[in-house]
This record gives structure tokens, sequence and C-alpha cells, in this order.
């Protein structure tokens, strides 16, 4: 469920309700289907599933952390994936994370603030954020910030205490967290017999093979062990002597 023709049927079911649609026109709209990412551990899988999006005549949001270790957002390499993604016409959001801060009103701040800067440095307007792995707290402050949209305000997202697939909600969220899609799988039923829809997907669990949790994680890594490679390489001239010694020991999916 996992695979990037999977995506696709998500894809065709989206654009066959007649109601997929960002987050500004949602946001007037008595009903939608949305579709968003929050973007873990590689902006290379989210420039994947943006090319395959592309080839459906999709675009969607990809909410890009700020304060990740698995990735630099304003490395060269992942700033020009992003800024294509963006002339491409995909949404580009801030994907903020918490990082142990509890002050409700430091939290608007530190959005504000972190989206202004995200603007300057890509040259285009962030304007939207979701919020990386929210307590129910920040759930429940319903954070609604001038010109700038929260994923999991209201109008997008129905808090709910102790929430399953049966709970009655005003928007039938669904989510693929820790490779399990929890509040039901978006087919046809769940897109189509709702009237709002929000969908999450994170980049990092798709691949054109469609692994299962665990060799996900396996291709994840050896990814990030050749990049890393890469990079080395690509700095320190003496590395080349150990190169191929190292990249010996990968053993890339296909």
């Amino acid at each position: 469920m996992f695979s990037y023709d999977d995506y696709k049927e998500i894809i065709r079911i989206c654009k066959s309700s007649g109601r997929y649609m960002d987050y500004k026109k949602a946001m007037t709209s008595d009903s939608f289907v949305i579709m968003r990412h929050d973007v873990e551990y590689s902006v290379e899988r989210a420039y994947q599933l943006s090319k395959v999006e592309e080839s459906m005549d999709f675009t969607s949001t990809f909410f890009f952390q700020w304060t990740n270790n698995s990735y630099n957002i304003l490395s060269k390499r992942n700033m020009d994936m992003i800024k294509d993604m963006h002339e491409r016409g995909q949404r580009i959001g801030l994907h903020y994370a918490l990082n142990g801060m509890t002050d409700m009103e430091l939290v608007r701040k530190q959005i504000v603030k972190e989206i202004n800067i995200l603007s300057e440095m890509f040259g285009f307007e962030i304007d939207s954020f979701s919020v990386h792995r929210p307590s129910k707290d920040i759930l429940r402050e319903n954070i609604k910030l001038p010109g700038i949209i929260n994923a999991y305000q209201d109008d997008f997202f129905t808090f709910a205490e102790n929430v399953d697939e049966n709970t009655p909600v005003n928007v039938k969220y669904l989510s693929d967290a820790n490779h399990i899609w929890r509040y039901g799988y978006p087919d046809e039923n769940n897109i189509l017999n709702n009237k709002k829809v929000q969908i999450l997907v994170h980049p990092f669990a798709w691949h054109k093979v469609g692994y299962d949790n665990f060799n996900n994680y396996v291709s994840l890594v050896e990814e990030k062990y050749a990049q890393m490679i890469e990079s080395i390489d690509a700095e320190c001239k003496d590395f080349v002597e150990y190169k191929d010694w190292f990249l010996d020991r990968t053993k890339l999916p296909g």
C-alpha cells in the first residue's frame, strides 16, 4: 500500500471527487479534499513524490522542517529541489517542530519567525505550516495567525480527545503515520463519502517498490548512507582512496 502506483490511485480518487483543492480555497468551501505532506528525513523522497504528482497533473502542499537532524533545508541541493517543486506548482510550507516548547505565545512567535526566515531564504512567500508530532495541547489551542494557514486549525481538522476511525468528525482526517493508516485508508469510500477530507502522506514512507515498514527504513538508511559518501567525497580530496570501500558496503534498492 506504499508504492507509487498505490499513490497514483489515491490521486485518481482525489481528482475524481471534483472537490480537490488547496487550503486557501478550502477556507471558503463547504466541501473539500486536501492533500498534504509532512517531510521527515528526506527531501529527495519528497521531490520524487512531487514528480509522481506531476505525472498525474496534480499538486499538493509539502511542509518542510527547519530544525531537523536528517536533512538541511538550506543546503544547495535541497534548496534547488524545493525551488524546482515550487516552480512546478507545488505549495511549500513550514513543518514546525515544537522542540519542547510549551508556551503557546512563544510558539506563535516562533512559527512566524521561522516562516519569515524561510520566505526570505527561498525567495517566495511561505504562508502555511503544520506541526510536527502535535501534542493535544497544541491541537486544543487551534492556532490561527493573520495571513498564515495552520493545517491543524479547525477549518481543516477536527480535534477529539480520543479519536479512532469511527469518531464523528467534521473533517475526515486520513494519515499514514508510522506506516499505518490509523483513521481509514484513502479509498473511494472515505474520500467520496465525506464532505471534508484532509489526507496526510509522509513522502519518506513511499517508494516505487512499495516496501513494508522495516524494508522501507532499510532503503531510506541506505540512501542516506550513499548521500553521505557523496557529500564527503565532494568536500575532502583525501577521501577518494576510501570511497570505493564504503560504496561496496551499500545495497541500494533498484
